[in-house]
């Protein structure tokens, strides 16, 4: 049968001020929360409600410095929800550290995860997507089964440089980073990466498990444009993946909180699909992981990665 999984990056408020080069300091306590004391609550209400697992990619600082993440993250695994590491700090620039940094980085996330659920990770995203040689020598030095970090979406890479480009020209430079080219030739399918190369196949130990684009645009088909696009068209991008073995569906804390959560008016201009109401962005995501139920095996990205790791 084919196989999919939901995936859900629970990236804080404080991360989406960097992207767009805004101050931090105009979010208060309860909004630097929102992802983990909202957020998590909706994510865990769609997918009980279809009976379907998921997979939370958290980040290892929020679970030290926000009590709402390490109860919610404890929680979440008791229900059978997979936690993985999304890294320690989430820093964009996180391949640019060398290679001691970006170890001593993943393993702190590694301690902090174990602390609030009691079990390791063993999967792996990188902050903004970005991977390369000496992050992958980190995640297969730590053990993990699987990362999931390759986005070869042409679409997201073209948008990305242009946001970045307007931001620096308005003098408020976004800390985010552009990725290599190299990932738009990324396989789009589950693969074992070249470790000197990771855009590439080879025999490395720690499986990689794209996110979903389409086949001929490689357009991604992820939670921001599934609450967003109309209807029909995410139905005829969801068609051109259907014979796909595997459909990774990659969402974010964000895509079931909208303005009215007392997010700041600065930040809601900058992230429009924050304009579209919760309670339609649920809507929609509970209908596309229908989607999903009818016709695959959904299954949480760690065991994707057991069902697939003999046959890649």
């Amino acid at each position: 049968m084919r196989l999919a999984s939901i995936s859900v990056d629970l990236d804080s408020l404080p991360h989406y001020c960097r992207i767009h080069g805004l101050p931090e300091a105009m979010l208060d306590d309860r909004a630097r929360s929102l992802v983990h004391a909202v957020a998590v609550p909706r994510f865990r209400e769609l997918l009980d409600g279809l009976g379907v697992p998921g997979t939370f990619f958290v980040i290892g600082e929020d679970l030290e410095t926000d009590p709402a993440a390490a109860v919610g993250m404890r929680a979440s695994h008791e229900a059978g929800i997979e936690v993985a590491s999304h890294s320690h700090a989430h820093d964009y620039a996180l391949t640019r550290r060398g290679p001691a940094a970006i170890q001593e980085d993943l393993a702190r996330a590694d301690a902090a995860i174990h602390q609030a659920t009691g079990v390791r990770p063993v999967g792996f995203r990188a902050p903004g997507y970005t991977l390369n040689a000496d992050l992958y020598a980190a995640t297969a030095a730590l053990g993990y089964r699987y990362g999931s970090s390759a986005f070869p979406a042409a679409p997201y890479y073209a948008a990305k440089a242009a946001v970045m480009g307007g931001l620096a020209m308005l003098g408020r430079p976004s800390r985010s980073v552009l990725d290599t080219p190299r990932v738009l030739l990324a396989p789009r399918v589950p693969y074992r990466p070249d470790p000197a190369q990771p855009y590439r196949r080879g025999t490395g130990s720690v499986l990689e498990l794209p996110m979903t684009v389409t086949p001929a645009l490689r357009f991604p088909l992820i939670g921001t444009f599934a609450t967003t696009l109309p209807r029909a068209s995410l139905h005829a991008l969801w068609r051109t993946c259907r014979r796909d073995r595997f459909f990774n569906f990659e969402l974010h804390g964000v895509d079931v909180l909208d303005a009215s959560d007392g997010i700041p008016p600065e930040l809601v201009r900058q992230q429009r699909d924050l304009r579209v109401s919760a309670t339609q962005k649920m809507a929609r995501l509970r209908e596309v992981f229908g989607w999903l139920k009818a016709e695959r095996e959904v299954l949480t990205l760690r065991d994707v990665a057991g069902r697939l790791a003999s046959t890649v």
